[in-house]
């Protein structure tokens, strides 16, 4: 090198002192040795640069895939990575454990929280070491799939510096963590996005056995060169695997995320399509600088969760299923069909160019060179042009000639059916739903009471109690449950004309409604399966399961809605039809259908039915202070202690400064919201008293870990 140093440095001294010659005879000679010395200087060029390294030649000519130690930033920010995997069983354990530890392996600032309620989601954890954490406590659906708002909701609420979303079986590559860091250096809140490469086979493993992945003390990865030279086009445009942003003071977008399901594809395009259009976040495709792939499953198209539990075979197509369509559906009414480059030109892409990180924007043009605070024309270069801003250009517009034109298109995915249903029977539900005594808490809700019935699904969620149903009274609420991840069905002899507001106490459609109930009820005796009848107006402390199976065979324990606070509880018409609990007997179904055909011509509702036909007309058949027998089946009544099981008028609970230490004072099991007419009076008493569950704007669960919320801004 120092020999090649002398050579031009005496050749360039020799060509400029011809340059003062000034005798005329030589001027001609003079300038043909300058030309001679100009093509001397061009060879020296060619040949020096042959001398340099050949790394350097790699990174010119591949710049998107430079690859850096992942501790050349030790001092850099702390990251949370957030997934949700399925179980950690077979080849899709595999693939997501090793998606896991190269997480782990590419800084000791990564701390990965994995959404599950998989016990093997929580052996896998245990067995990779305390920065893996398990989060049960969000939103799933009845068969296990995660909510992917709720997954947002719960990551915003990390104080690591940078959150990352990420699909469970993404491998990273350690050139993530200088894009990130260089990122975290902006000036402005950000948001970036990225999409995996597909491969059908790992050709390297993070060391030599293949067996251990990267340890702390690595300082570099080796990748081949096959997988660096692989075109940008093998990565799907339709994939977004990966989402990441700052955590900083602004939202990422307007409005709230709808409730998707995580690993069904629209939900990272609908959170980049809003954060584009609401411009609270610098937002940036950085697919050329964070190197990722995905392992492709064969017989598996796309990624999403798979279940042991399969639709019987007359149902419908899985086409139609809840877990097909869900987001599809989402994305409909929510407006999300595609976003395109040209259409939103403050999209910019980030490239690394010999080591100098930029944003890259064609459709305006642009680049942003981060570390040197400085635009640059992409194509607009001149003689002038500084050599470093003329390297970074050239480096620059060799990815634009590989760059396609990115449109992410989702009409494929958007494919809806005539009808939102699951295809699932009732007695498929019934047989996937029940608990080890073959129970089920039923509720029966119309759409006017659609917030009422998610505070009751929260809370039976929030008491680890998974063994109840949802009876449909119209489409509306039959949807909404669906979008929900309620495990609901249609009953196809409901009432007409039930989904106004005015359906209280007393009036018309009450009546229809409340008979509707107890036939439901029936129909489900006579399938085989206890049922726990509970309205969606009473609130749960605890499960009340044990006490009331114990009561055996042949026996209705119902509450009692007398309020007066002494005597006897079992006086006419003081049985509630809105929380009972009946077995799956001859005699109790016997009972049941006795009580469903006195309603059917009553022109009352059916709790009267349920006191006239079980206990007498005028309490006949009462037995003490809390029971009654019907003689021609046998069935007894018990009536439940009162301070066990309240109704809304005894001793004004519900007018009580802290309604709920005061019940749980009493052990309570439950607290019936009744006694007070009308749903907007009911919403009112639930939601000040503090017994409500349900975060109608955010369309999730209440949660522990819910006290971070960000302002709306519009």
């Amino acid at each position: 090198m120092e020999y090649l140093n002398s050579l031009v440095k005496m050749a360039t001294n020799y060509c400029v002192s011809f340059s003062f010659i000034s005798n005329k005879k030589v001027l001609h000679l003079g300038l043909w040795l300058i030309w001679l010395c100009g093509f001397l200087l061009i060879a020296l060029s060619f040949y020096a640069t042959q001398m340099l390294p050949s790394s350097f030649m790699d990174q010119m000519r591949n710049p998107q895939f430079i690859i850096q130690s992942s501790l050349a930033v030790s001092g850099g920010p702390t990251i949370d990575i957030f997934t949700a995997p399925r179980p950690f069983v077979g080849i899709v354990g595999e693939r997501q454990g090793l998606a896991v530890r190269s997480w782990l392996g590419l800084s000791a600032k990564i701390t990965v929280v994995l959404f599950s309620q998989e016990p093997s989601v929580f052996s896998f954890a245990d067995s990779v070491g305390s920065r893996v954490l398990v989060e049960p406590n969000i939103d799933f659906t009845f068969l296990g799939t995660p909510f992917f708002h709720s997954m947002v909701a719960r990551s915003q609420t990390s104080s690591s510096d940078i959150i990352v979303l990420i699909d469970p079986d993404i491998v990273l590559m350690p050139d993530i963590i200088p894009s990130l860091a260089h990122a975290h250096k902006l000036d402005q809140d950000w948001l970036l996005y990225a999409s995996p490469k597909n491969t059908s086979h790992l050709s390297f493993s993070f060391d030599g056995d293949g067996k251990q992945f990267m340890e702390m003390d690595e300082k570099s990865i080796k990748v081949p060169k096959e997988f660096a030279t692989q075109s940008r086009l093998e990565r799907s445009c339709e994939i977004i695997s990966i989402l990441a942003w700052n955590n900083g003071d602004v939202p990422l977008h307007k409005g709230n995320l709808p409730p998707f399901l995580f690993g069904k594809g629209i939900h990272y395009h609908w959170i980049v399509t809003e954060a584009l259009s609401s411009d609270f976040r610098f937002v940036f495709d950085a697919s050329w600088t964070i190197s990722s792939l995905i392992l492709d499953n064969p017989g598996h198209l796309g990624y999403g969760y798979h279940h042991s539990v399969e639709a019987p075979k007359a149902s419908t197509s899985e086409s139609n299923s809840w877990e097909s369509i869900g987001n599809s559906h989402l994305a409909m009414l929510y407006g999300t069909m595609y976003f395109h480059e040209a259409k939103l030109p403050n999209l910019f892409r980030s490239v690394e160019c010999g080591g100098t990180f930029a944003f890259v924007n064609s459709a305006l043009d642009t680049v942003y060179i981060l570390d040197r605070r400085y635009l640059l024309s992409l194509r607009h270069t001149g003689p002038f042009t500084f050599v470093s801003r003329r390297k970074i250009s050239d480096c620059i517009n060799i990815l634009e000639q590989d760059k396609r034109n990115d449109i992410y298109v989702l009409k494929d995915l958007l494919k809806l059916p005539a009808a939102v249903s699951l295809p699932f029977t009732l007695e498929h539900l019934l047989s996937l739903r029940a608990d080890g005594n073959r129970t089920i808490v039923l509720a029966v809700a119309a759409n006017s009471y659609k917030e009422m019935l998610m505070s009751w699904a929260c809370r039976l969620h929030h008491l680890q109690i998974s063994n109840y149903l949802v009876c449909a009274l119209d489409e509306e609420i039959y949807e909404f449950s669906v979008s929900q991840g309620l495990p609901v069905f249609k009953y196809d002899h409901a009432p007409a004309n039930i989904s106004s507001d005015d359906c209280h106490f007393g009036t018309e459609c009450f009546q229809r409604v409340s008979k509707t109930k107890s036939r439901v009820v029936l129909l489900i005796l006579k399938l085989g399966f206890n049922v726990l009848m509970s309205d969606v107006d009473i609130y749960w402390f605890k499960n009340p399961l044990p006490l009331l199976s114990a009561f055996g065979p042949s026996v209705l324990v119902a509450q009692s809605d007398e309020f007066k606070i002494t005597g006897p509880i079992n006086l006419p018409r003081r049985l509630n039809s809105g929380f009972y609990y009946a077995h799956s007997d001859g005699v109790t179904i016997a009972g049941l259908e006795k009580v469903v055909a006195h309603a059917a011509k009553s022109n009352l509702s059916e709790q009267p039915s349920f006191y006239d036909v079980l206990c007498g007309e005028g309490g006949f058949n009462r037995l003490g202070d809390n029971r009654c027998f019907e003689p021609e089946t046998n069935l007894s009544v018990y009536f439940l202690d009162r301070d066990l099981f309240p109704n809304g008028a005894y001793q004004d609970l519900w007018a009580e400064n802290d309604v709920k230490a005061t019940c749980i004072k009493k052990g309570c099991y439950i607290l019936h919201n009744n006694w007070i007419s009308g749903k907007e009076k009911k919403l009112e008493r639930q939601v000040t008293s503090g017994l409500w569950e349900y975060d109608s704007s955010y369309r999730m669960c209440l949660q522990v870990w819910q006290e971070r919320r960000f302002t709306n801004y519009f």
